[in-house]
């Protein structure tokens, strides 16, 4: 009887909507206001130590999201014991504290349902928390143990050693991964951010490098907490000084002096040989870091050239020549290194000289003219109306907030970014695009088998035959 009257309400809706279609609006001459959309604010207070914390709260849902932002990563590896700092990162949850074995930590944390979660990245750790409310306290000590005092399980470190080790033994079966590590390496060489770890380096590593690692980085003076969700401030700001103010940096925090990037663009043609019918092609060259003043234009002219589904490489390469299902090219600006500009697809044997001469020639191509009104306008719009997705949770909003503290960012670069990709014109994107794009110095790297390629990849310069061990 109930789908039976629903049936019949849907009937009457229809009925009325083409009764009376001739007074429903046009959906092409409707006007709405324009969206405001303003950054929620977060407050930022100093434990007793000094570390500093984020905080926002939102009583929607009975849980709360602590995690702390730790100056460190791989790019401070010795070199013969590169994947360290992986290592470490993973094992700080993973093997246990002091007060609890892996196992224990892994049923209490269980139990509880809450998580504690480590890793680090390049130049960047993080141990973060996701509990209940009501179990926020006994989650906030096991996260505060596994920070200070961690256990490095040696059983524990014994099965993700192996586990690297396989994975370093594997690391040339997938092309996609084998061209995006070469190129890394090829545009980072001789920096800490081209150095991979090997067998020879992951096997030296012993538990007491990663005890030494740990004291050397993680330091209430070396990171910044955020805390987010349901949480009394009182109790919160009460039981994180208890746990984590209280904690004395032992002597003075001296992070090793790491270089930048030497901004050099010398060509390369690298081939990786692997017998597969489709061909993976990747290239690019150094770029830019956050404080450059053309990264707001750059930003635009990502969107326009390979960044999104209606991108110039996009339309070219995938829709009117069908030579690749997925193309694209991206700038990764660099927030305390210099960073990177790369294009990459996968495309047939057959078609391999001919893509890349194709993308080659379409991202020469965005230094020669302005782009079109029309496509700075799709491209600004899309940047700047899909600004707040960046901040669809609590937790999101305050880490945003803290990453700006952590990497040295303007105090009001979240604020003003929508203006200011606003005020990007065609001509700051003609004149960041012949400063930032050297085509002519790409690295080159082509994974696949060259006994089907179309033309020689010597077509493209002097090339090297990579030995993949």
């Amino acid at each position: 009887m109930n789908m039976r009257i629903v049936m019949i309400c849907i009937i009457s809706i229809f009925s009325f909507s083409f009764a009376h279609g001739a007074d429903l609006a046009n959906p092409r001459s409707m006007a709405f206001p324009p969206l405001v959309f303003q950054i929620p604010k977060t407050e930022r207070v100093l434990l007793k130590n000094g570390t500093p914390v984020y905080l926002l709260q939102d009583r929607e849902l009975p849980i709360v999201t602590i995690s702390a932002l730790i100056r460190t990563g791989s790019v401070y590896d010795q070199s013969d014991k590169s994947g360290l700092a992986s290592l470490t990162g993973s094992q700080l949850r993973g093997g246990g504290t002091h007060a609890l074995a892996p196992a224990e930590l892994d049923r209490e944390l269980e139990f509880m349902a809450s998580a504690v979660e480590s890793s680090f990245g390049t130049d960047l750790g993080t141990v973060s928390l996701s509990s209940l409310t009501r179990n926020l306290d006994r989650t906030l000590q096991i996260f505060t143990d596994i920070l200070f005092h961690p256990r490095f399980d040696e059983k524990r470190l014994d099965v993700i050693k192996r586990q690297a080790l396989e994975m370093i033994r594997r690391q040339n079966d997938d092309p996609k991964e084998l061209g995006d590590r070469e190129l890394q390496k090829a545009l980072y060489a001789g920096h800490p951010l081209g150095v991979v770890p090997t067998a020879a380096t992951v096997s030296a590593i012993k538990r007491n490098d990663l005890q030494a690692f740990h004291q050397r980085f993680v330091r209430p003076d070396n990171m910044i907490l955020t805390v987010a969700g349901d949480f009394d401030r009182t109790a919160i700001l009460a039981a994180l000084n208890r746990l984590i103010g209280q904690v004395k940096p032992a002597g003075r925090l001296q992070l090793p002096e790491v270089p930048q990037v030497k901004l050099q663009f010398v060509p390369a043609v690298l081939y990786a040989p692997k017998q597969v019918n489709q061909s993976v092609i990747r290239l690019g060259h150094l770029g830019i870091t956050k404080d450059d003043p053309d990264l707001y234009a750059i930003r635009v002219l990502d969107f326009i050239l390979g960044g999104s589904f209606t991108s110039r490489l996009m339309m070219e390469i995938r829709t009117n020549q069908g030579l690749a299902y997925n193309v694209g090219s991206h700038f990764d600006v660099g927030r305390r290194f210099t960073g990177s500009f790369t294009a990459e697809t996968e495309t047939k044997a057959e078609a391999t000289a001919k893509t890349i001469g194709l993308m080659t020639s379409i991202i020469a191509g965005v230094r020669k003219e302005p782009v079109t009104e029309q496509e700075l306008k799709l491209a600004k719009d899309s940047i700047i109306n899909s600004f707040l997705f960046g901040f669809t949770t609590p937790a999101s909003i305050v880490t945003q907030q803290a990453r700006l503290e952590f990497y040295g960012y303007q105090s009001d670069y979240l604020d003003r970014y929508r203006e200011r990709i606003a005020a990007v014109t065609r001509e700051d994107i003609l004149r960041a695009a012949r400063k930032h794009l050297h085509p002519d110095a790409f690295k080159l790297v082509v994974v696949g088998d060259q006994k089907g390629f179309d033309k020689p990849l010597a077509t493209f310069g002097s090339m090297t035959t990579l030995d993949l061990k």
